[in-house]
């Protein structure tokens, strides 16, 4: 009896945490973690033919090792040294035999630091605190390549949160590889695969439980669809717990939905995408489709114009390359219009579609979309428990493909003669009935005609003074677009920007009491900034040029056209314009804590900033310039960013502004040069102050500087110390030499701050700084090292390490002219 007792006390440990991992144990090369269900395992491991070792989850009932998750990715162990333990902060950490930290979970835990850490069966490692069980940290949170059920891709617009999955680099090397598939939230919500920056195959527009292949196919799994103001995310379930599924994000470029077969032990594609010529994406260029091969047509070409259009390059279309897409054959808008319905479609890229705000008939749909000139499209369609929904395209088309799983019927909108030909087309013949009804026609409408002309004729003679008045206005309105009219205090925009409005000009006298000095947010080299409020109680910001300004019409246009297209929580959102007499206008939300700069470089606020807000702030302006540069519709160089254009809200979040300077790049355009530098002297890249080009990583430098100034509170074109010749990159670089780098920290924090996340944020500034843009990671890359620990390489020798005499700048920009737009909604300095 005392044997079998001492044997229960001695194997008890042993049978009641398979499962779990406490503060007092830990895993080494050789053990593992199994879920209750023996669904899971989380242990080391070595990929393929690779020597090195991982942390990862593995399934245990399939028979094929299939790892679904890996903790040190980029950061592989070189031995069987490994140890996964809990530390005395409460986190997850994996060191190697040199006590070296590879991957930590890296959450700041309040209170007790007691924590647990458990494999659950559903293939999800969640980090507990104490007794609890609340959630500090899980995997689903930080996916790797695959894509389990009840797990999660998406956005959290609440937290900032962005789950996507990043395949791996080879079957043997489980680092970043080149493939990303994630979430885009513009427009209506659809899911991209990215080669590196580059769109590579697109799902269908929300929802898409009409769209699905996979939910057509088989009914073995249900789809979850979130879009609200907190959250955009989906997720799949499997309808029966004893199938085995995962979508995994092949090295290949292959999005693939897998399912393990026990008959023949192997994985069975269940779906795949891309896999035909017409999957990639825009294959056909805007305003085409692309359509099914033909097998007995040796004169196959994929590509087709959309009614009403024609090939953008005939001389291209002829050598079978439609990748420029097609052009409209004449101006439609003001013409006798309609809609000629494309069936079986895979709905266009929604990136510049939106919902109608009601529920309303097709016709509805069609009248909506024919009222405004800029909408090219629109789908009416019946979703379960919304009742008829109306998605509505504004501007180009992209990505049709013809014959798919997805069967949308997407209606284009032609002018009458186009109209004419398709509907003649379909009817075949003319009945005698429509004879006559055309015999009549051509009697009735020219006695209309003549009518209306004479109307018309009257009317302009009472209206002669007010038309030209309009003229003149809308001269300025067109070229962005916009064709309503300026009569009323505040009317909403009706062409392609369906949220912007044009503002009245007596409207902002009022909001701002004539642009009285006591609403100036600030002043710069393009105008002022006033406080508002309209006069249904919303406040707002103006930026008024001055007529003087450095800023011209199309700096104005570029910013309008720019902001209006670009929906993203740390940007900052542009309510509308005013143009009317001389005035130039931009109305923005009102950001009640004005700039970064405000806080940080002021002694008396920057207090006010402890570490986390300041982390959490980094991460924000990370996510907004990520956005710009590749997950909105347009890839966006800023070309301006600095922290007097990185505005606070109420709640301290960052959004970025001042898009007067920004460029668009198209395609796979990586750079671009220019005959006139504009920009921050402190913020600029070398190679675009001294050779006049910039790219994306022109941003990213500019977000080195950004990050180190937060950090340390100081201006980056400052002096420091007795090295006056120092800029504080270059101080920042000494420091890091030198081992010393903490001691750059702003002392405002030093009781905030944690000490590896400020040593990596350092690190990361100053890999973003470095001379040779090749060097510089991509904003993606930066986003990843900021959220997950890793080890980062070490840091090149950063450019602008001295300071400059002000009197010396066009030596280094070769002549260039630095612009003086340094309006935001803010305290500025001139330039």
């Amino acid at each position: 009896m005392v044997m079998s007792l001492i044997l229960i006390i001695l194997f008890f440990p042993f049978c009641t945490s398979l499962d779990t991992l406490t503060p007092d144990q830990s895993i080494k090369d050789g053990q593992s973690l199994i879920s209750k269900e023996n669904n899971f395992a989380l242990g080391f491991f070595s990929p393929g033919n690779s020597s090195y070792q991982y942390l990862g989850i593995w399934y245990v009932k399939v028979t094929k090792q299939t790892v679904v998750w890996v903790a040190n990715r980029n950061n592989p162990i070189n031995d069987s040294s490994g140890v996964l333990s809990i530390n005395q902060f409460g986190n997850l950490v994996l060191h190697d035999s040199y006590n070296r930290l590879l991957w930590s979970t890296n959450v700041s835990i309040q209170g007790t630091t007691s924590s647990v850490a458990q494999l659950q069966d559903s293939g999800n490692l969640v980090l507990f605190q104490g007794n609890n069980k609340l959630v500090l940290w899980q995997s689903f949170d930080c996916p790797t390549d695959t894509l389990l059920p009840g797990m999660r891709l998406g956005l959290n617009r609440i937290t900032g949160l962005d789950r996507f999955l990043t395949s791996w680099k080879s079957k043997d090397d489980p680092g970043t590889g080149d493939y990303f598939h994630k979430m885009n939230p513009t427009g209506s919500p659809q899911i991209f695969l990215y080669k590196g920056s580059t769109l590579y195959w697109r799902s269908g527009p929300w929802p898409w439980q009409t769209s699905s292949p996979a939910a057509i196919v088989s009914l073995d799994f249900k789809y979850d669809f979130v879009n609200n103001e907190d959250e955009v995310s989906y997720a799949y379930f499997a309808n029966d717990p004893s199938i085995i599924s995962r979508v995994v994000v092949d090295n290949s470029g292959l999005l693939q939905k897998l399912v393990w077969n026990d008959g023949d032990l192997q994985w069975k594609e269940f779906w795949s995408a891309p896999k035909y010529r017409c999957d990639k994406y825009a294959q056909c260029g805007a305003f085409s489709k692309c359509g099914p091969e033909s097998p007995n047509n040796s004169n196959w070409f994929e590509c087709a114009c959309l009614p009403g259009y024609e090939p953008k390059s005939p001389r291209d279309w002829s050598l079978r390359n439609g990748s420029e897409g097609c052009v409209r054959k004449e101006s439609m808008c003001g013409n006798e219009e309609g809609f000629v319905m494309m069936k079986r479609l895979k709905g266009p890229d929604s990136s510049n579609a939106a919902w109608m705000d009601m529920s309303m008939s097709s016709s509805e749909c069609e009248q909506a979309c024919l009222s405004n000139c800029s909408c090219t499209a629109f789908i009416s369609m019946n979703i379960d428990g919304m009742g008829t929904r109306c998605l509505a395209w504004y501007g180009e088309l992209m990505d049709l493909v013809e014959n798919t799983y997805e069967m949308w019927d997407l209606n284009v909108r032609v002018d009458a003669t186009e109209l004419a030909t398709y509907t003649s087309k379909s009817e075949g013949f003319l009945g005698h009935k429509r004879q006559v009804a055309i015999a009549i026609s051509t009697v009735v409408v020219p006695l209309f005609l003549v009518s209306f002309i004479a109307y018309m004729c009257l009317m302009k003679k009472r209206k002669t003074k007010r038309t030209l008045k309009r003229k003149l206005q809308n001269q300025s309105l067109n070229f962005i677009g916009f064709k309503g009219s300026l009569e009323g205090n505040e009317l909403e925009d009706s062409s392609r920007h369906p949220d912007l409005s044009i503002f009245n000009l007596s409207c902002l006298v009022t909001a701002t009491g004539n642009f009285s000095p006591t609403n100036k947010l600030g002043q710069g080299g393009f105008g002022s900034v006033f406080k508002g409020q309209l006069s249904n109680g919303q406040q707002i910001a103006v930026k008024r040029l001055s007529k003087n300004s450095g800023q011209g019409i199309e700096e104005f246009k570029n910013e309008v056209v720019l902001i209006a297209k670009l929906q993203h929580r740390n940007l900052v959102k542009l309510l509308g314009c005013c143009i009317q007499e001389e005035e130039r206008m931009l109305i923005y939300e009102y950001m009640p804590n004005k700039s970064l700069d405000s806080f940080i470089f002021d002694h008396t606020r920057s207090s006010l900033l402890n570490w986390r807000k300041r982390f959490e702030i980094i991460i924000g302006i990370a996510r907004g310039i990520l956005y710009l540069h590749q997950d909105s519709r347009l890839r966006i160089i800023h070309r301006d960013l600095k922290t007097s254009n990185v505005l606070l809200d109420g709640e301290m979040n960052p959004k970025i502004s001042d898009f007067g300077i920004a460029r668009i790049f198209k395609g796979d355009q990586i750079q671009d040069k220019t005959t006139r530098v504009v920009g921050t002297y402190g913020y600029m890249s070398p190679e675009y102050a001294i050779f006049e080009k910039f790219s994306t990583k022109s941003d990213v430098f500019s977000f080195g500087v950004i990050l180190l100034e937060i950090v340390s509170g100081k201006k980056n074109n400052g002096s420091y110390h007795k090295q006056d010749s120092l800029t504080l990159i270059g101080h920042v670089w000494e420091l890091w030499r030198e081992g010393r780098a903490l001691d750059i920290v702003d002392s405002s924090i030093n009781d905030s701050f944690v000490y590896h996340e400020v040593v990596r944020c350092i690190q990361i500034g100053l890999l973003c700084v470095q001379e040779d843009a090749m060097d510089r990671p991509t904003m993606l890359a930066v986003l990843l090292m900021l959220s997950c620990e890793t080890t980062l390489p070490s840091p090149k020798q950063p450019a602008f390490i001295f300071r400059r005499p002000t009197n010396d700048l066009g030596s280094i920009t070769g002549g260039g002219v630095y612009s003086i737009n340094d309006v935001t909604i803010t305290e500025f300095e001139a330039r």
